[in-house]
């Protein structure tokens, strides 16, 4: 809530500001319904979602908790990093912005810091629940709380250890240590599974932030996914912080994973509170200050619950665009070398601009991405006991 009203009282006046500084969005005319009365319309609105994530956050979390550490250097990293981006083009009058390259190397960097943490870093650790063979061994210490009474299980007593585990959906014995990648090397110090598995973290967050970049062409609909994929983890870190919740579903137990739900909290409300203003008809574009920080924030706290093998699923969105622009590239260049002349499967990509060349207005189209998103955010959820 705080962070939904920090969104709704700055966001007015950040227009305002942005409007006289004069940084307006700059359209190319590509034949889309609506698109040209969108020119001028003030960008680096992710600046609202920024502020409205860390003044909450700051005021309410743990502090010297890693997780929360690691989120708030995400989202200052990754704002920064579009800031920057969105600086080249407002003011230098560069299209393209800072060069794929550069914009990659500094979310490797990012994706290198998250997996040290993950790896070495002696909080970032899991419990399971102790088992002796095949059987799982549960012991129950009830603690009373005013008359009442309640329930834990083996977690107490099994040891916190640092693991490369995470979990797959949809399978009964739902955990896949990346180490299995490279036990036929015999590293028995863990070392080159640690490699492995830092790169895997390099390549989530590189998609999934590009992927939310992709998604922020249409009125509200980065923010609007963004908020809905938000929910879906905000429930995954509270059941896997949960001893209670952990042991009932199955899965793997994060200590001090609870002060994250503290922060996708506040998430939800920035998102919330940008949709208002950047709802049909837009009053403000986040930018890439917006969009690469939002996709950073998903894909670091899906690694941080270790819920990263959901995110084609949960970030199903994301993904279809991302998608999208990667088949019409590709058959584009193969035509062409083939034939002499490029054709392309979409209309235009990322996919939501295919369905405004046919037609569909823009609101429709955010709303029935939406749905998508809700759908699968709950697909997402429902993979803890379908199994």
């Amino acid at each position: 809530m705080l962070s939904l009203f920090i969104s709704l009282i700055i966001g007015k006046s950040v227009i305002k500001k942005l409007q006289k500084a004069q940084i307006g969005e700059t359209i190319r005319d590509l034949g889309l319904e609506g698109q040209l009365q969108k020119k001028g319309t003030p960008t680096m609105g992710g600046i609202i979602i920024i502020a409205s994530i860390l003044v909450p956050v700051l005021l309410l979390t743990k502090l010297d908790n890693i997780y929360i550490i690691l989120m708030i250097f995400t989202t200052v990293w990754l704002g920064c990093l579009g800031f920057a981006d969105d600086y080249i083009k407002v003011f230098k009058k560069n299209k393209e912005g800072i060069a794929g390259k550069k914009k990659l190397i500094g979310q490797i960097i990012l994706g290198l810091i998250v997996g040290l943490v993950m790896c070495f870093h002696p909080d970032a650790v899991i419990k399971e629940k102790s088992n002796v063979g095949k059987q799982y061994v549960e012991t129950e210490e009830v603690f009373k709380f005013d008359n009442a009474s309640r329930t834990t299980t083996a977690f107490t007593n099994s040891p916190a250890e640092h693991s490369t585990k995470t979990t797959i959906p949809f399978v009964k014995n739902n955990e896949f240590d990346y180490a299995w990648l490279t036990n036929w090397t015999g590293d028995k110090s863990g070392i080159l599974s640690s490699i492995v598995y830092i790169l895997i973290i390099i390549f989530i967050i590189a998609g999934v932030s590009n992927g939310a970049n992709l998604t922020d062409g249409l009125d509200g609909l980065a923010a609007g996914t963004a908020a809905v994929i938000a929910v879906g983890i905000a429930i995954l870190a509270y059941v896997s912080g949960n001893s209670i919740f952990a042991d009932y579903l199955n899965i793997m137990y994060i200590p001090n994973i609870s002060e994250l739900v503290v922060f996708i909290a506040a998430l939800i409300g920035a998102c919330i509170g940008f949709y208002w203003w950047n709802c049909f008809p837009a009053q403000v574009f986040m930018g890439d200050t917006g969009s690469l920080t939002l996709g950073g924030i998903i894909a670091v706290s899906c690694i941080i619950i270790r819920k990263e093998l959901l995110i084609p699923i949960l970030c199903g969105i994301y993904l279809m665009e991302s998608i999208s622009v990667i088949i019409q590239v590709s058959y584009f260049k193969y035509t062409k070398k083939k034939y002499g002349e490029g054709r392309r499967i979409f209309l235009m990509t990322p996919i939501h601009h295919h369905y405004q060349k046919k037609g569909m207005h823009e609101a429709k189209i955010v709303q029935r991405f939406i749905v998508i998103g809700i759908m699968l955010a709950v697909i997402s959820v429902v993979t803890l006991k379908v199994r």
